[in-house]
C-alpha cells in the first residue's frame, strides 16, 4: 500500500510539472491557433536562466523562477510582434506557424548549443538530494516542491483566466476570436500578452525543470512529443483538459515505470494519444468535431 501510495504521490507531482510545461502551449494555441513547436526549447532557456543565476549568484531556482518568466514573457513579445502579428489574419495561419516555429527552435538550439555546448546540466540546490520519509513512503524533496510551485501557479493561472478582465477578454478571444473583435476586444493586444504570458509559463516550467531534469539545448526535442500528446489529449486549446489528461498520465506512467520499466512509461503518453484519436478525435474537453 505504501508503494502505491508513493507512486501515487510522485506521478502527481511530476504530471504537475508537465502541466505546466504544456499549460503555456495550449493557452497560446487556444488564443492565437499558433502550434508553437518552439514551445519546448524556451523551456530549456528558462532552465538555463535559473541555472547560471545558480551557477554565478546562488540565486535558488524556486526564488529564480520569477526572473525566468520575466526574461521569457520579454521575449514572447517582442517575437510575436516580429514573427507572428504580421500573418495572424492568414487561412493558413496554423500551418505556417508549424514551419515557423520549428525554424525558430532549430535556431535557438543552435544558438544554445554554440553558446553552452550539449552537455548535460542540472542545477544542484540543497534539496535536490534530500527526501522526505512518512513511515514507509519516500518522497524527493526535489520532486515535491516542483510539483506544487507548479500547482500553485496552474491555480494562479486558472484563477486570473476566470476572474480578471483581461482573464475574460483571453478566454472570449479563445472561444471566438471574430466575436470577441465586435464585442470591442482588442484582439491583437490579447494576442500579443497571452503569448508573452505562454512563454512565461515556459520560463517559469524551465525554473523547475532545470533541477529535477539534467538538460541540455537539444533536450527539446524529447519533449515536444510528449507536450504535444498531452494538449491534442486534452482538446486542443483546452487548458483543464490539458491539465487532466497532464495529471492522469503521469500516475499512469509512473505505475508503468514502476512496475514495466522507465522505457515503457514513455510510450503511456503516445499510446494513450493513438487511442483518444480513435476513440474521441477532439480530445478529452475538446468541441465535438462537425462532420462535412
Amino acid at each position: 500500500m505504501a508503494d502505491l501510495l508513493q507512486v501515487l504521490i510522485l506521478g502527481l507531482a511530476l504530471g504537475g510539472v508537465y502541466a505546466l510545461m504544456a499549460s503555456g502551449l495550449t493557452l497560446i494555441f487556444g488564443v492565437m491557433r499558433i502550434v508553437n513547436l518552439a514551445h519546448p526549447i524556451m523551456i530549456v532557456v528558462g532552465a538555463y536562466v535559473s541555472y547560471w543565476l545558480f551557477r554565478l549568484y546562488g540565486v535558488d531556482p524556486l526564488v529564480s523562477m520569477p526572473l525566468a518568466a520575466i526574461f521569457l514573457f520579454l521575449i514572447g513579445l517582442l517575437l510575436y510582434k516580429l514573427v507572428f502579428a504580421r500573418e495572424a489574419a492568414n487561412a493558413k495561419y496554423s500551418e505556417m506557424t508549424v514551419l515557423m516555429t520549428f525554424a525558430l527552435a532549430m535556431i535557438v538550439d543552435g544558438l544554445l548549443g554554440a553558446l553552452f555546448s550539449n552537455t548535460q546540466r542540472v542545477t544542484t540546490p540543497p534539496y535536490g538530494t534530500q527526501a522526505i520519509f512518512i513511515g514507509d513512503i519516500f518522497i524527493p524533496t526535489a520532486q515535491l516542491y516542483a510539483g506544487i510551485a507548479s500547482f500553485v501557479i496552474i491555480g494562479a493561472l486558472i484563477a486570473f483566466l476566470r476572474y480578471t478582465r483581461f482573464g475574460y477578454a483571453i478566454r472570449a478571444t479563445t472561444q471566438n476570436r471574430a466575436a470577441a473583435q465586435l464585442m470591442g476586444v482588442n484582439v491583437e493586444f490579447v494576442s500579443l500578452v497571452t503569448f508573452g504570458i505562454g512563454l512565461a509559463l515556459a520560463g517559469a516550467a524551465g525554473s523547475l525543470v532545470s533541477f529535477i531534469f539534467s538538460f541540455f539545448p537539444a533536450k527539446h526535442w524529447e519533449w515536444i512529443a510528449v507536450l504535444m500528446s498531452l494538449v491534442v489529449l486534452g482538446g486542443m486549446g483546452k487548458l483543464m483538459g490539458t491539465i487532466v489528461a497532464a495529471l492522469g498520465l503521469s500516475v499512469i506512467a509512473a505505475f508503468v515505470g514502476t512496475y514495466w520499466g522507465s522505457t515503457w512509461s514513455t510510450m503511456t503518453f503516445f499510446l494513450a494519444l493513438f487511442v483518444m484519436l480513435l476513440v474521441r478525435p477532439q480530445g478529452l474537453l475538446g468541441d465535438k468535431i462537425e462532420e462535412a
